[in-house]
């Protein structure tokens, strides 16, 4: 008699329980905490667009929020890499206080005028959030690192309403071209029920408009894989830049508040200069909204999104608390709606390529972007944004916005060694071509 054996889906119930009562509950805080977010950022772009006077105060600002990551926040001031370092090594838990300073620091740059997102305080809002219930729930290294995932695909999916891209996101924003399945179920369940628990709270998403999709022929593939190589250059520039002046600051100027301080008043300057020149650039201030909605209703100036960058790469650097994303957002709509007539295409249609495909190279997550333009924009554009994300992530190289972010597997032959940090390529490169030079003097003496 053949011995009775026990079919392996009965052990996987345990797991699918635990992880839909954790990961629900994971969701419901980092959804309720993306809901408060939201109503207060709301709140303080409205309050800033009615007292623009207000953009004199933006050092103040800084300062002071400076000054309390100074004294209160030095644990958690690296932000999202902080989460992403945790679940590559784990070592303690998340502080909790990261939630409240977090929020409260990035309100303030968007009340006050600077130029931020606001994925980095929801993700990272749900990253501390999830990590608190590490000793309720009494986890293990390995699970830590999942319930970890959960939180910030929780808080990427309630911020945006994409659901399905925040629990890909949640999974890909970990390490270029390698993807952990064993934390893919408790993600996309963070994901899901994250957005509802926002919409119950009432949030509502803008939505947008690409109109006409034209067909997959050789043309269009190729007009969108060029327009995907200048995608993926421009979110390698972002980057790059942001993390150079972020270095050079911190080089620069010893006193952390002081450096927040110091971005408030060029930005304060820069905006009062080229008002006075007669160009309104409180468009590029906060997160640019209504002009990523003009840019799938109208032509936008071809100037448009180097004026998000550089304005975003000076809040940023200079230590703003808040999110890249947003503004990528922007710089990634403008851009496509410019190339647009160069390449015929629809100029709305490619904008919306352009709006996930800057933030795919950027932050070298190409699914969750193809996905989150098929929830975005409708399944039409599925195929087209793949060839533009895919195209961008290639270009973008081995860089990115997340410097705590691992080479999982490289982009093309070449790369870097894998299990590096993004923050480590530059250095590996120099110690390369050190390397490379001084092998050719010996060749050649």
């Amino acid at each position: 008699m053949s011995r009775f054996r026990r079919p392996e889906q009965f052990d996987l119930l345990p797991y699918i329980g635990k992880w839909l009562v954790i990961a629900s509950v994971v969701a419901f805080l980092a959804g309720s905490a993306s809901a408060l977010f939201l109503f207060a950022l709301d709140r303080a772009t409205a309050w800033r667009e009615a007292n623009r006077w207000i953009i004199w105060l933006l050092p103040l600002a800084g300062g002071a929020v400076g000054w309390v990551y100074f004294k209160l926040g030095k644990q958690v001031e690296a932000g999202n890499n902080l989460l992403i370092d945790e679940i590559h090594d784990p070592k303690k838990v998340v502080p909790l206080r990261m939630v409240p300073l977090v929020l409260g620091g990035t309100v303030m740059s968007h009340l006050f005028g600077a130029s931020v997102g606001r994925e980095g305080t929801a993700v990272q809002m749900g990253g501390a959030l999830a990590d608190q219930l590490t000793h309720v729930f009494r986890m293990q290294p390995a699970d830590r690192r999942i319930l970890l995932m959960a939180g910030i695909s929780a808080g990427f999916a309630s911020v945006f309403g994409t659901p399905l891209a925040g629990a890909l996101f949640g999974l890909e924003v970990l390490a270029i071209g390698r993807m952990r399945y064993d934390a893919l179920f408790p993600c996309m369940v963070a994901g899901i029920v994250a957005d509802q628990v926002g919409m119950a709270w009432g949030v509502h998403h803008m939505h947008y408009a690409i109109g006409e999709v034209v067909a997959v022929t050789p043309w269009s593939v190729g007009a969108v894989v060029i327009a995907g190589v200048i995608f993926g250059l421009v979110g390698l520039v972002f980057a790059t830049a942001t993390h150079q002046l972020g270095g050079l600051v911190k080089r620069w100027i010893f006193y952390p508040p002081l450096r927040p301080m110091l971005g408030g008043i060029v930005i304060a300057l820069a905006l009062w200069a080229l008002g006075r020149a007669g160009f309104d650039a409180h468009r590029y201030i906060g997160l640019g909204i209504p002009s990523i909605v003009n840019a799938f209703q109208e032509p936008s100036a071809p100037w448009e999104f180097f004026g998000k960058l550089a304005f975003t790469v000076t809040s940023l650097g200079t230590g703003f608390k808040g999110g890249e994303v947003t503004p990528l957002f922007y710089i990634g709509a403008t851009l496509g709606n410019v190339l647009a007539p160069m390449l015929q295409l629809p100029f709305a249609m490619l904008a919306g390529i352009g709006f996930v495909a800057v933030f795919a190279g950027a932050a070298n997550t190409p699914l969750a972007t193809i996905i989150m333009a098929i929830e975005l924009f409708g399944p039409q554009i599925g195929p087209l944004a793949a060839i533009g994300c895919i195209t961008s992530y290639l270009c973008s190289g081995h860089t990115g916005i997340y410097h705590a972010q691992r080479v999982g597997h490289i982009k093309h032959h070449g790369g870097p060694p894998e299990e590096l940090r993004i923050a480590d390529v530059p250095q590996f490169r120099k110690k390369q071509q050190t390397q490379h030079v001084s092998a050719t003097k010996d060749d050649h003496s």
